[in-house]
């Protein structure tokens, strides 16, 4: 299909771009004195904010950690920070990837992306059980067990997916995990083809990860095969809408170069929206080709699968609404936020209402299943929802939050936030019944709002009350880099365990006595079975020679709370922590002839400094 392209506008995007720099540049003074006006009295903020000492905050919220690898828990109302999960990246603090098993887990790479947390559904409401997120960076994606906070499984690289950002959106009883590859490539992965062939032999990769009912391992379920084009945000369907899955997509003109010209030409981009219950059927009938070991679906031959919906130019969110009725897509490039009807949109599928296709893929007609254009403000990105029929828009050129009614499509309030949003979160505002009263604003930028530390500014997460009428700024926080999203989940569906009860450790390799330390050769390994307790590490004494495997099985056999304890080697590059009623593995060799001595490095009782012992290694 071809589509009208505009006319090169190099003095318009010349002035766009003059125009974004003076509304940053406006910035520190006009929205600094606006959000003293919209944030009401000190002491109405402090009080909704203020969590006493000893008590606990009623919501948790999970912030994606970019770029750090890491996913960051705080607490609303307090926005105190918690805890940091460790997941594609290396993290001293607890240890881990030092352990065998995480070691194996993070399967050689040392950092990630992560973008995008999403927490696991029953019948659309987040049931506290797994958190997944996202690895943009090495196409990977994890799974975060929520009874101990851990990170469990990382499944991939994924086959066929290039820059995993288009994930993770999950089902509503998270069935699958929704995935969508950023940058198309040539398939299957591994195969060169020069960039001038990008428009006929490079793909995008749409996939749903398969999660297991009961244990949540994660599998690839399925792929289908999207035209080369950047596909972006995503979200399932729910109620009328169940079934369905949605990506924003853009450079949809198959550019290549300097994207932010090549790749604006086109008046709208699309929204790819694809039946994954249908894909189940298709796999099931065997109506799949294998490509990189993978099942994958060609949309062409599964008819009513795909389908493309035109949405503004660059868009970044889309997202369902709570009651599954309205799909919501923004394009940064312009100030309306498009609404689309679920009834319409099968409608026009059943009448065959569309304006031409993209590679075999029908292209729905844009009047046909619109349902309203909501002129929110300058660079909208993202929507979430309250409880009251309210949604609420992201701004990103304009530095604000657009508070807009679901049925009337009328913006109601409007706040200012420092700066530069990206994503929003509201609680429980992505499920089919949000909880409303708060909303946090994940802004890029913070310049001018905390003591200066230098080029390397934290972003800025702000707290914003949507109880009322009015939308009210309630707190400043700042976040370790870099966060794209959050969700936040209440407090009562999460209950994790403190210790780890000895009768479920079943690893052959732990021991709860200490008649049971032992230190065992077998050829050029060395084996010992290690315990932990307030205040020592036994044995307190290991002899290897140069070059031996020195394998160590560490249990903690504390079952008090926060008695955790660590093993650290001096100058082998080895620090575990093990928690109460945990056992981890170390693996090394033991390369360097001397004595090293090995300490308890978490803080556990008035005699941590007395537990320790040595690692003699006899030269060769």
């Amino acid at each position: 299909m071809r589509r009208q392209v505009s006319e090169p506008k190099f003095w318009l995007i010349i002035t766009g771009l003059i125009i974004f720099t003076s509304l940053l540049a406006i910035g520190s003074c006009s929205r600094r004195s606006a959000l003293t006006t919209e944030k009401g009295s000190a002491a109405e903020a402090a009080t909704l904010t203020y969590v006493a000492p000893g008590d606990i905050d009623e919501y948790y919220v999970f912030y994606s950690g970019g770029h750090s690898g890491n996913v960051y828990v705080a607490g609303i109302p307090s926005m105190r920070h918690i805890a940091t999960i460790p997941v594609f990246a290396l993290y001293p603090a607890t240890g881990y990837g030092f352990d065998k098993e995480t070691k194996e887990m993070l399967g050689g790479y040392t950092w990630g992306d992560v973008h995008h947390p999403a927490l696991s559904e029953t019948a659309g409401d987040y049931d506290g059980r797994w958190l997944f997120v996202n690895d943009n960076g090495n196409n990977r994606i994890a799974r975060i067990d929520l009874r101990d906070f851990k990170t469990k499984q990382i499944l991939g690289p994924v086959a066929n997916i290039s820059g995993f950002h288009g994930g993770s959106f999950v089902t509503p009883n998270s069935e699958y995990v929704l995935a969508a590859s950023r940058f198309s490539i040539p398939l299957p992965k591994g195969t060169a083809v020069p960039i001038e062939e990008y428009a006929t032999k490079y793909n995008g990769v749409v996939s749903g990860i398969a999660v297991d009912k009961d244990s949540g391992e994660m599998s690839v379920g399925w792929q289908v095969l999207m035209p080369p084009f950047n596909y972006d945000l995503g979200d399932a369907g729910k109620g009328p809408s169940d079934g369905w899955a949605f990506w924003t997509s853009y450079n949809t003109e198959k550019a290549v170069g300097k994207l932010e010209v090549t790749s604006t030409q086109l008046e709208r981009d699309y929204i790819a929206a694809v039946n994954w219950k249908e894909a189940e059927k298709a796999v099931q009938a065997g109506k799949t080709k294998e490509i990189g070991g993978v099942k994958m679906l060609d949309p062409k031959e599964n008819p009513g699968m795909v389908y493309f919906i035109p949405c503004s130019k660059s868009p970044h969110g889309v997202d369902v609404s709570p009651d599954g009725k309205w799909i919501i897509c923004s394009g940064k490039l312009q100030s309306i936020t498009t609404v689309y009807s679920v009834e319409k949109i099968q409608a026009a599928i059943d009448a065959k209402k569309f304006s031409g296709d993209e590679d075999g893929i029908p292209v729905l007609d844009y009047d046909a299943v619109k349902e309203a254009e909501v002129n929110v403000g300058l660079g909208p990105l993202h929507t979430q929802f309250d409880n009251q029929g309210f949604a609420y828009t992201s701004l990103f050129v304009e530095s604000a939050v657009a508070k807009w009614k679901l049925g009337t499509w009328e913006v109601a309030d409007k706040i200012p936030v420092t700066y530069n949003i990206g994503h929003l979160a509201t609680a429980e505002g992505d499920t089919a019944s949000p909880d409303g009263r708060y909303l946090i604003a994940l802004n890029k930028l913070s310049h001018g709002t905390h003591l200066n530390v230098g080029p390397s500014q934290p972003e800025s997460s702000q707290l914003i009350g949507i109880e009322g009428e009015k939308m009210k700024l309630l707190y400043n926080a700042f976040t370790e880099p870099e966060p794209h999203y959050a969700q936040i989940v209440k407090a009562d569906k999460l209950n994790p365990i403190e210790v780890y009860p000895k009768e479920e450790n079943k690893n052959p390799n732990a021991i709860w006595d200490l008649k049971d330390v032992s230190v065992q050769r077998n050829g050029d390994e060395v084996i010992i079975k290690s315990l932990l307790v307030r205040s020592t590490i036994e044995p307190t004494k290991i002899e290897v020679n140069q070059g031996d495997k020195v394998t160590i099985h560490l249990t903690n056999i504390e079952q008090t709370t926060d008695e955790l304890h660590g093993w650290g080697l001096l100058e082998y590059n080895i620090n575990v922590v093990v928690d109460p009623g945990e056992t981890k593995t170390i693996e090394f060799i033991a390369n360097k002839p001397g004595v090293y001595a090995y300490y308890c490095t978490n803080f556990c009782s008035a005699l941590h400094q007395e537990m320790q012992g040595y690692l003699i290694v006899n030269p060769r």
